[in-house]
C-alpha cells in the first residue's frame, strides 16, 4: 500500500471524492488530515477551475489535505485520473500530520507520531507562467468563497 495526500476535488465532500470510495476503481482507505510540511502555491486555474499545486517549494502555503493508503490499482487509476505525467506529475513530498487515524503497522503508527511521513502528491512542473501570479490558497474547496466552482468532467465542452 502506498500513502497519498489529496489536496483538491478527491477531498471528502468534494466533487470527485466518489472515485476515492470506488471499490471498483481499487481501495483507498482514509487515514488522516495532514499539510504540507513545504509551502507551495495551491492554486484554482484553467476554464474548468481545476485546482493545481504548483511544484514551487518555499513559495505559497503549507497546503492542507487528506492522507490515504491506497492499493497498486487505485493508484493506477489516480495516474490515469490526474493526467500524470503530462497534467500533474506525482512525486513524493513531506506531509505534517495533523490528525491520525489510520491503523497501519509499527512503522506508520510511528511516523504518525512523530509528526512528519512522506507522501505522494500530484503536483505540477508542467504549468503556464501566468498561473504563478494567480491568488495562493491553504486549502480546496470546490464551493468556497473564492467563487470558482470545479467544473466536472462530464460538464465540459
Amino acid at each position: 500500500m502506498a500513502r497519498v495526500f489529496v489536496y483538491g476535488t478527491l477531498k471528502k465532500g468534494q466533487p470527485n471524492y466518489k472515485h476515492m470510495i470506488n471499490t471498483a476503481k481499487g481501495l483507498a482507505k482514509f487515514q488522516g488530515r495532514g499539510r504540507t510540511v513545504e509551502k507551495y502555491p495551491l492554486v484554482i486555474a484553467g476554464k474548468y477551475n481545476i485546482p493545481y499545486m504548483l511544484n514551487i517549494p518555499g513559495t505559497g502555503h503549507h497546503v492542507a489535505g487528506e492522507i490515504y493508503s491506497v492499493d497498486d490499482q487505485m493508484l493506477q487509476f489516480l495516474d490515469e485520473f490526474e493526467g500524470c505525467p503530462d497534467m500533474y506529475q506525482r512525486t513524493l513530498m513531506r506531509i505534517e500530520v495533523v490528525e491520525w487515524e489510520g491503523k497501519g503497522g509499527a512503522g506508520e503508527a510511528r511516523a504518525a507520531a512523530e509528526g512528519i511521513m512522506e507522501c505522494f502528491v500530484y503536483s505540477t512542473t508542467t504549468y503556464p507562467p501566468e498561473w504563478v501570479g494567480l491568488p495562493y490558497h491553504d486549502s480546496y474547496d470546490s464551493s468556497g468563497k473564492h467563487g470558482l466552482s470545479y467544473v466536472l468532467r462530464e460538464s465540459r465542452d
